[in-house]
């Protein structure tokens, strides 16, 4: 079944960064119900003083592996500013004025390393288990951004581990990922055709392509909302996304309108969510919600 979420405050530049990792979570845990395989997130808007955060995780009992990750990324004239580790999960911070393309593939090809997220100013951390051991384990209600998404998944059609969790990078591109409630029936196709153009997948679950095909987009020089005008062409199948770039948020419904989404929205905050009650848990006053129709789709920068 599946539930995703997202929150975007439009006055950050006056009042300060937000507590945009607990509303997330809070979030998150009123939509429990919805699958409870996995739960993950995307902060954007995150302070940053250097060039690129990077979310990667260790798998297994590689000993060698971190030790193989500091000397590959200086092996391409990257600077490690700052380096956390714990329980398999890791975060750097990079100073790298070259292509972002070969730091993600420097860092990927080490063996037993999974790279979840590079950004400039965004980060994404996923788990399995639901969202309350997400944030025991990660400490996300400390983290404060301008906006985010988040998904707790039930697991329908790939294996449950934290590779097929949700958020879905748009490998190499900063700042882009997508959380999903659906399913694509062109995904085979449209993953063939971007391979044939030199992407790389880091999964088989078909919500990574619409990280990809939005993150394309952008990079060829539509706007996001234009991207995501645009999927709803190219998409087939019935589903719901939320996407989170380094400056905003935005969704797109297909043409069935299968898959719910409620929003509500107020001067300083925008919150949708699958359920109105995901909404509820970070909005105590009762304000207007309203629910997209089939083929709509809208965005909020900060």
């Amino acid at each position: 079944m599946c539930g995703v979420i997202g929150v975007i405050y439009k006055n950050t530049e006056a009042t300060g960064l937000a507590s945009v990792g607990s509303d997330l979570i809070k979030m998150l845990e009123s939509l429990e119900h919805r699958g409870r395989d996995s739960t993950g997130i995307t902060i954007g808007g995150v302070e940053n003083k250097s060039d690129y955060i990077v979310r990667f995780r260790i798998e297994g009992q590689n000993s060698n592996a971190l030790e193989m990750l500091s000397k590959g990324i200086s092996s391409i004239g990257a600077v490690i500013e700052y380096s956390g580790f714990a329980n398999g999960f890791g975060k750097i911070c990079v100073n790298y004025e070259a292509d972002v393309g070969k730091l993600a593939n420097t860092i990927a090809d080490i063996d037993g390393v999974e790279v979840d997220s590079i950004g400039t100013n965004s980060e994404i951390v996923k788990d399995v288990g639901d969202a309350t051991q997400l944030n025991n384990r990660h400490l996300i209600g400390e983290i404060k951004g301008t906006h985010g998404i988040g998904h707790v998944r039930m697991a329908t059609e790939s294996k449950i581990d934290v590779n097929h969790s949700h958020p879905f990078w748009a490998y190499p591109f900063p700042d882009i990922s997508v959380v999903h409630n659906g399913q694509l029936t062109n995904y085979h196709s449209l993953r063939r055709k971007y391979q044939d153009m030199g992407h790389k997948f880091q999964t088989g679950n078909d919500s990574e392509i619409i990280s990809v095909f939005l993150a394309e987009r952008i990079e060829s020089g539509l706007s996001l909302d234009e991207a995501i005008q645009e999927s709803l062409e190219v998409l087939d199948g019935t589903f719901t996304y939320l996407v989170s770039t380094n400056d905003g948020i935005g969704y797109a419904k297909d043409s069935w309108s299968a898959k719910p989404l409620v929003i509500m929205e107020t001067t300083d905050r925008v919150a949708v969510a699958s359920e109105e009650t995901a909404l509820l848990s970070v909005f105590q006053d009762e304000i207007d919600r309203f629910e997209p129709q089939e083929k709509e789709c809208m965005t909020w920068l900060v």
